[in-house]
């Protein structure tokens, strides 16, 4: 086998990443060029096997306290079939650092560790083998961790469709709860469209919301148009409306039609009283209160809008996964169910409906299953009602490309617990 190390295109790196099975939308040049304004700078760098592009990634460059620090999102990708591949992955990794004296490269290969069911016991022993490869080759792991990953996720939640043909399929596999939010939502006068750039504005606002309530960094409007710019088709921002007005006249005729079987049944059972009639005469006066709430409701709803907006999802599409990368809701439409519906449309739309069969990345859950008051349950239980599996990536690892920097980046980060510690123990 001839090995070579070679500097690649963006088209070189998309048709890479399309075809191999570690690939996904983080190591194209469409990312490269929506991270380029928040970059130092980056290279594209690939290893041809007998001539043939076999490995290949890109790296982002930023700059820490002692030096540029290279990050490779969900990559590289490389076959560990081959160990003689990675070994000449990771050195075209090192001359790149080397030529930018570069301290350090971290990369987070997309490659499943453990697979877990559903209520996260694993299924299958760990690929132990991604880390003896990496490990090999001068990389250090980082550790098996849990939580939300503040650059790339370790832990994500999986969907796919074998024997799932259509909607019909598609919502009889989903949790009881689940079939009845996205029930809810249908009938509660939820609609979901996608929306153009010109629409941005409005998913930028339900997500900086959403963030403020929850405690995260939110993008904003601009970052969002350069998304739909640079991933064009590829990308789907939805919005989950209330149609407030259609659900106002629709209840509406419910009731009427509710109320004027009441009026017939009274009828029936003063001229002939049953009990059967009478049975149904309670049940339709049980509907009507219920539908009169409903009613009331949407009044006070359509009294904002015949049209509302409640609830956001941004996902990409990659050959191999539809990625759900980020949502939004806000908190007072909760009961209306939005974001259930947006799930299932994406699912839908863009994996089931869809020419070229793929999975459905949920993307990120905490990977804590049996703690009732993790962060992270409300989101973990959501998205199991869509059924599916936890896939835990193996996580970061790091090459040191300048020993001593490294050492002192080392150095620092281990004091950075112990010197909040102290703090706390004199605040005590």
């Amino acid at each position: 086998m001839i090995y070579d190390i070679t500097p690649i295109t963006f088209n070189q790196l998309d048709l890479l990443s399309a075809g191999h099975p570690q690939g996904g939308f983080q190591q194209t040049g469409h990312m490269a060029h929506l991270a380029e304004p928040d970059v130092d700078d980056m290279d594209l760098i690939g290893v041809t096997r007998n001539g043939v592009l076999s490995a290949g990634c890109l790296i982002a460059w930023t700059r820490g306290r002692l030096g540029l620090e290279g990050s490779i999102w969900l990559g590289p990708l490389c076959a560990l079939d081959d160990p003689k591949l990675l070994e000449h992955m990771t050195r075209g990794i090192r001359l790149a650092a080397r030529r930018r004296h570069a301290v350090s490269v971290t990369c987070w290969p997309n490659i499943e560790y453990q697979r877990h069911d559903a209520d996260g016991n694993p299924i299958g022993v760990p690929d132990t083998m991604i880390l003896d490869a990496y490990r090999s080759c001068g990389w250090k792991h980082q550790g098996f961790d849990t939580g939300y990953g503040k650059v790339v996720n370790r832990w994500n939640w999986i969907r796919t469709f074998d024997g799932i043909k259509d909607e019909k399929t598609l919502f009889a596999s989903y949790k009881p709860r689940t079939r009845w939010s996205v029930s809810r939502a249908k009938t509660s006068g939820v609609q979901i469209r996608e929306l153009t750039a010109d629409d941005l504005g409005m998913f930028a606002s339900i997500e900086q919301k959403t963030a403020r309530r929850r405690g995260f960094t939110a993008r904003d409007e601009n970052y969002y148009r350069r998304f739909k710019e640079t991933f064009g088709s590829r990308v789907h921002f939805m919005l989950a409306e209330i149609h407030a007005g259609e659900l106002l006249t629709r209840l509406t005729a419910e009731y009427d039609k509710l109320a004027e079987r009441l009026d017939l049944l009274r009828t029936q059972y003063e001229n002939h009283p049953t009990s059967r009639i009478k049975r149904q005469e309670d049940d339709i006066t049980r509907n009507l209160t219920a539908m009169e709430h409903r009613l009331n409701e949407a009044r006070a709803l359509a009294s904002r809008g015949s049209v509302i907006p409640a609830a956001c999802a941004l996902f990409v599409e990659h050959r191999r996964e539809t990625v759900y990368l980020t949502a939004g809701a806000l908190p007072e439409y909760r009961a209306y169910q939005a974001p259930a519906l947006l799930v299932h449309e994406g699912m839908l739309r863009l994996c089931v409906n869809s020419t070229q069969p793929r999975r459905f990345n949920m993307y990120g859950i905490t990977g804590v299953f049996n703690d009732p008051d993790d962060e992270g349950r409300g989101v973990l239980e959501f998205k199991q009602g869509f059924d599916g599996h936890a896939e835990e990536l193996v996580g970061a690892c790091t090459l040191p490309t300048s020993t001593i920097r490294y050492k002192l980046v080392e150095a620092v980060h281990a004091i950075k617990p112990l010197k909040k510690a102290g703090q706390t123990e004199d605040g005590r």
